[in-house]
């Protein structure tokens, strides 16, 4: 039995015929922290939708991260979705931030509520509207920012996802996720703690109190 509040919130003004749907063919997996969920290349055979978590969806280009976004709870994986109109396979790799727990619906069901109920297209739609503001977001961020600062919008927002301030990143993810190297954001962490922007300790990097730390 699914989480039925989920889906009375997600899917609730699709009427009791979709619930019932919904619960004779979608699933709920619980995805351990830092697991791959899937890579390029690999066949889509889910549209997911996260119930609790944090699941990051990016690329790789010679073995270096551009993250597209996060998924957050409630929110579904566009890129996923758009693959079942294709090829089904995976252009992405998703992996979970943090223990997570999701809704997997699969693509051919999708295929046949998107007939039998196409208000469910709002679903996706709304899904389509937050995506693409995240990628012009990632997009604005590298081209028009200093590294410094996209480091530190990068620790804020970590900071959003996970709740805690100090948050526990090292060195070399953010520079994986960054795209750029090890050593390279060790200067710029460095500069920028001298500057008052930051404390980094043991329990992780502290964005200080005069910061603005912004949701994502």
């Amino acid at each position: 039995m699914v989480d039925n509040q989920f889906i009375l919130n997600k899917f609730g003004f699709l009427g009791n015929n979709f619930l019932n749907e919904i619960q004779k063919h979608a699933i709920i997996t619980n995805i351990k922290a830092k697991t791959e969920i899937i890579r390029e290349g690999q066949k889509n055979k889910y549209v997911p939708f996260l119930i609790k978590g944090s699941i990051k969806v990016y690329t790789l280009n010679d073995g270096r991260e551009l993250i597209y976004y996060y998924i957050r709870p409630n929110d579904s994986c566009l890129m996923t979705f758009s693959s079942i109109f294709t090829d089904y396979v995976s252009r992405i790799y998703a992996i979970a931030e943090e223990e997570s727990e999701v809704l997997l619906i699969p693509v051919s069901v999708v295929h046949e509520w998107l007939i039998r109920f196409p208000e469910i297209n709002k679903v996706f739609y709304h899904e389509y509207d937050k995506r693409f503001s995240d990628v012009m977001n990632m997009v604005n961020d590298a081209v028009f920012h200093r590294l410094d600062k996209r480091v530190l919008n990068y620790i804020r927002q970590q900071i959003a996802i996970t709740g805690n301030n100090p948050v526990k990143l090292t060195h070399k993810e953010i520079a994986n996720n960054l795209g750029t190297s090890r050593e390279v954001v060790s200067r710029v962490l460095k500069k920028i703690e001298n500057e008052g922007e930051i404390v980094q300790t043991k329990e992780g990097i502290k964005i200080m109190a005069n910061e603005n730390v912004r949701s994502i």
